[in-house]
This record gives C-alpha cells, sequence and structure tokens, in this order.
C-alpha cells in the first residue's frame, strides 16, 4: 500500500508498506547531485554526504555508529549525478530510533573544520582508488568527453584540486542555495506505518524554510563527438564508446532498456556472446544505459589487449549494424521481455530496492509507478521499436570513443565507428 503526504513546507513524505517483511528502509532524499554544481565546487555533494556522518549537533560519529551498530542496523549514503541519498534499514520495531538518527544526521550536521580536513583525505584516497582502477576510470573519462562543458560529465567525487577549495563556509552556502524543503524527499519500504511515520517525521522537517536564491533550473546537456585517447602504461586497453539515447521521462526508454539487454546487457547477449564466448577478445565487455530527466547515453564498455582493439571494434561494428539491419527475432525480443521482467519482480522482494524505486518515481514522475505499468510498458515494445533504437544512438558522426591504456590514436581504426 502507498501513501503520499506533502508537508506546508512542501518536504514529501512517501511509504510503501510491505506487510510480508520484518524490516523497513528509509532514505532522506535531495533532488540535487554532482551535475548541480559549478566547476571550481566540483565534488561538494560527495563531500557532504561524507561530512554528514561524521557528527551532528546531538551525535558524535561514533555515537552513530554505535547507535546503528545496537539495533543491528545497516546505514549507508550515495551521491548520483542528481540525487543524494542518506539511508538506513532497521527491523520495523526500530523504526523510530532510525528515523531520529538518520534525521539528525541529515538536518543537523555539524561540519567541523578538523573532521573536514581529515574526511578530504578520505576523499583524496578514494579519488585515487578510481584513477587506479582502470575499469572504472574509463567510464569518468568517458562521461567527461561525451558531456564535455556540462556539469552532467564532471566526476561525482570531484578532483584534488577542486576539494581541496571546498571550505564549511563554501558547503553552507551550497546547503543554503539547494537544499530547498521541495527538493527534499522522505520514502521509507517495508514494515512500516503511513501515519506513525509522518507523525515522527513531521515535526522534524517542518522547521526547514527556503534560504536560497531562485533555483534558476539545469540546462540540458548536449554531447560530443568524436575519439579521446588516454595513454598509460596498463595491461589492457580499456574501451568505452556510445552515443545519446532515451532520458528517464522518454517513452523510448523500454525499447532501449530492451536494445541494450540484447547487445550487451547479460551473459547470452551479442556482444558477451561474439566478443568473449566465440571470439576471445575480451574477458571483461557489456553494454549500458545511463539515463538522466532530460539526457542519456547508451554505451559500449570493454578492455582488451592492445592487438584486440581493432577486432573488437570491428565485431561492436558488426552486431549494431545486424540489429540495425533488423536481424532481431520475436523470440530475441520475448527472452530480454522476459529477463527484465524478472530482474524488476526479484528486485521488488527487497525493501532498499522499493524504497530507492518509489522515491526516484517521484522524483521523476511526481507519482507512484507499478511494476504492473513498467512490464507493461516493456511488453507493448516492437522489434521496429528496438532496431529504431540502434539507429537513434549509433548515427554515424555521432558516436564517441574513449580509450585509456597503451593505445595511440592513429592505431585506433575510426572506420569501426561507422554503423549505418
Amino acid at each position: 500500500m502507498y501513501h503520499k503526504t506533502v508537508l506546508n513546507n512542501g518536504v514529501r513524505i512517501i511509504s510503501e508498506r510491505l506487510e510480508h517483511l520484518r524490516s523497513v528502509s528509509l532514505g532522506i532524499w535531495v533532488n540535487r547531485g554532482s551535475r548541480d554544481e559549478e566547476d571550481l565546487e566540483n565534488g561538494i555533494s560527495h563531500f557532504i554526504e561524507h561530512m554528514s556522518f561524521k557528527g551532528t549537533r546531538n551525535r558524535t560519529s561514533l555515537q552513530i555508529a554505535k547507535e546503528f551498530d545496537a539495533i543491528g542496523g545497516l546505514s549507508n549514503a550515495f551521491t548520483g549525478k542528481e540525487n543524494t541519498c542518506f539511508y538506513g534499514r532497521v527491523l520495523g520495531k526500530h523504526f523510530t530510533l532510525l528515523s531520529d538518527i538518520l534525521s539528525d544526521i541529515f538536518l543537523n550536521p555539524t561540519f567541523d573544520s578538523g573532521d573536514m580536513e581529515r574526511e578530504r583525505e578520505v576523499i583524496f584516497q578514494e579519488i585515487s582508488m578510481m584513477e587506479d582502477t582502470p575499469d572504472d576510470n574509463v567510464h569518468v573519462l568517458f562521461n567527461r568527453f561525451f558531456w564535455q562543458g556540462h556539469p552532467i560529465g564532471m566526476s561525482v567525487l570531484g578532483t584534488d584540486e577542486t576539494v581541496s577549495a571546498i571550505g564549511k563556509e563554501t558547503i553552507l552556502r551550497y546547503v543554503g542555495k539547494f537544499y530547498s524543503p521541495w527538493e527534499i524527499l522522505v520514502a521509507a519500504a517495508g514494515n512500516v506505518d503511513h501515519d506513525s511515520m509522518v507523525s515522527c517525521l513531521s515535526p522534524l522537517f517542518e522547521t526547514l524554510t527556503d534560504k536560497g536564491a531562485p533555483d534558476p533550473g539545469r540546462l540540458p546537456p548536449r554531447s560530443n563527438t568524436g575519439v579521446s585517447v588516454h595513454a598509460k602504461e596498463l595491461e589492457q586497453v580499456h574501451i568505452c564508446l556510445g552515443g545519446e539515447a532515451p532520458s528517464l521521462a522518454d517513452k523510448k526508454r523500454f525499447a532501449c532498456s530492451l536494445f541494450n539487454t540484447i547487445l550487451g546487457g547479460n551473459m547470452s547477449s551479442r556482444l558477451f556472446q561474439e566478443i568473449r564466448e566465440n571470439r576471445g577478445l575480451a574477458y571483461a565487455v557489456y553494454s549500458f544505459h545511463a539515463a538522466y530527466v532530460d539526457a542519456g547515453l547508451l554505451g559500449i564498455y570493454l578492455a582488451t589487449d592492445q592487438r584486440n582493439v581493432n577486432p573488437a571494434l570491428e565485431t561492436i561494428q558488426r552486431e549494431v549494424r545486424k540489429i540495425c539491419k533488423g536481424d532481431l527475432s520475436e523470440s530475441d525480443l520475448a527472452a530480454a521481455k522476459e529477463h527484465l521482467t524478472g530482474g524488476i519482480y526479484l528486485a521488488s522482494e527487497s525493501a532498499d530496492n522499493r524504497m530507492m524505486r518509489i522515491a526516484r518515481n517521484e522524483i521523476v514522475f511526481d507519482k507512484y509507478v507499478s511494476h504492473e505499468e513498467v512490464v507493461s510498458n516493456l511488453e507493448q515494445v516492437t522489434v521496429d521499436e528496438v532496431v529504431e533504437i540502434g539507429h537513434d544512438v549509433f548515427k554515424d558522426g555521432e558516436v564517441s570513443l574513449v580509450t585509456l591504456g597503451p593505445m595511440r590514436e592513429e592505431e585506433i581504426d575510426k572506420g569501426c565507428l561507422q554503423f549505418n
């Protein structure tokens, strides 16, 4: 059973009661992320996420950890391109305490200067770890190149330079500007009573007022095309390539999800079978659909020896062309639909997934979207619509390629980026 309450200041409280679960997942969301940052403050949303767990006006970081552990609770947070979320999961009987701890973390962080310096070092290590992990780093490089000149292409973590410059006053200005009540959403799923949840949380969140300047709104990004090569001494060349795809709100996203599944989304996909199983060109290869409220990209990742780069690109080109020419049967499409449907319903058995799902649907669509509605939309997709996605994404001259590893640009067969 789904319920929604909007407080007088605009904060939304939503819940989905699941009678069969003993646990409850609670998340406090802000509809703000790294795409809302200026160039010089890149990484500030992620820094705020870290600092919120370092102590509040009521609890030290150790007290926060001990209180979660004492009730067998799990807590975490994440920063994305468009949202930041602080969440936890406990048994239903501990919901009131979970609400109190998470609300305290969100509403009352002290942003202590000493803690900030220590946490800054932690974030430097996180950035270094990403840079030392080529399969992560190539995605960061690809996003920066593909969405060149737009904040959606910046790393969520920021850079050593931008993180070094973030101080307490910068954080307080950012929070005051963007953490407006109507950008805040509290969501819960599992063993939870909505009325009790509202009674518990509304006194805490009703005190929030807007202190910032009017929101100028988000500018939609435009993609950049071409080839970007990053030479590095590695055992393999890591590759990302792709083109523009449907956004979160685009009806074509269902066809795109199916295209992605068929192309490289699972072990029976075209790319996995042809590149790994049949030709042995790579161990890791997959496709992905990264969608935002007003933009999206469909990309392909693989890692391979330098000598296999062009054969792998040729294979990708051939498999994409085959789909674009209609080499796709009704049984292929039916299998992809069943794969996605199974994933949707299996994920629905997790309280965390249910909480995150209702929150994201509220943020994007301002409403509850049932699993059955999503499955119905998937079922209605035709073969022709999936083929059309291939043509839309892999247009000649509108595809980007980024490599990281022992490869020079002149060694890449750019003819492999011509798909139509």
